[in-house]
């Protein structure tokens, strides 16, 4: 889920409701906040509690609200899963911290110190891209030997990398692969995983619950259907702007022209202007969500 924003330190509160009832609508099975999409690490402490404790006041155990505690002081990610569990989250979920590159043996003791100290079951978020660091699949397979270690989100965009942590899957029944770039939902369903986390269901949640829907069914016919629709907007919406901040502002974009919520980005993005807002209006107008 994005974080709506309204100014530098101030959540659109009014636009954070509608948002939450808008994904809701379109049959999601839970929330993830503070991740790549919500901007998380751009945030300040005072307003990821804020955003963790109305999202969860507002959903009301409807579906799981998942909160990344992802930080690069470990205290911090810890207080974070603190606030989580008050506020009635049902997990974390934590990428390695993506500051100084830790190793694997030192991301394994990091992992063994961390787990004692939170609230609530832990999801693995592998996002080498931005965190520089993976978690190997030895260390996911360790992770596993931790009843209170319940999934990993993959956003590492290898298919190799899904498919071996697929076959890991029989060491750990209970456990939950998800993957992340929505371009790859169908695939990881048919490979064997358990759906996916899709920052474009922000703002078309319908369309991604189903395409989740068919691959879990098998039906095939229906999936290319639904499949060359995401690819049509990860080709033309994520692709709107220079920079990897684009598909951020093209969520966001999406969402402010559908009337649901500001489109203010954390510093130092910039929501699209008129140009870009014009081509994204065009995209939702081809796919239906504009008259």
């Amino acid at each position: 889920m994005i974080t709506p924003l309204r100014a530098r330190d101030e959540l659109d509160g009014p636009g954070l409701e509608r948002l939450v009832e808008h994904i809701l609508a379109g049959g999601v099975s839970g929330l993830f906040i503070l991740g790549t999409t919500g901007e998380g690490p751009s945030l300040s402490y005072r307003l990821r509690k804020e955003l963790i404790e109305r999202t969860c006041r507002q959903v009301k155990g409807r579906v799981p609200v998942l909160v990344a505690i992802t930080d690069t002081a470990f205290v911090e990610s810890v207080n974070i899963a603190r606030w989580s569990a008050d506020a009635g989250a049902d997990a974390v979920v934590l990428a390695p911290p993506y500051y100084l590159p830790e190793g694997q043996p030192e991301l394994q003791e990091y992992l063994d110190h961390l787990v004692p100290e939170l609230p609530l079951p832990l999801f693995l978020y592998n996002m080498p891209a931005l965190t520089k660091v993976t978690f190997e699949l030895e260390t996911v397979r360790r992770a596993m030997d931790n009843p209170r270690i319940i999934g990993l989100k993959d956003s590492s965009g290898n298919m190799i990398y899904f498919h071996r942590a697929v076959g890991l899957l029989k060491h750990r029944p209970d456990w939950t692969l998800l993957v992340g770039p929505e371009e790859m939902l169908a695939d990881a369903v048919f490979a064997g995983g358990h759906g996916g986390v899709n920052g474009g269901a922000n703002f078309h949640p319908r369309l991604y619950v189903e395409l989740f829907r068919a691959a879990q069914a098998g039906d095939t016919a229906r999936v290319r259907e639904l499949h060359a629709q995401v690819m049509h907007i990860s080709d033309n919406l994520y692709r709107i702007g220079r920079h990897s901040s684009a598909i951020i502002k093209g969520i966001k974009c999406a969402l402010s022209l559908l009337s649901v919520c500001d489109d203010f980005m954390a510093e130092p993005f910039h929501r699209f202007r008129e140009p870009e807002r014009a081509r994204v209006q065009q995209l939702l107008s081809e796919i239906g969500l504009l008259k």
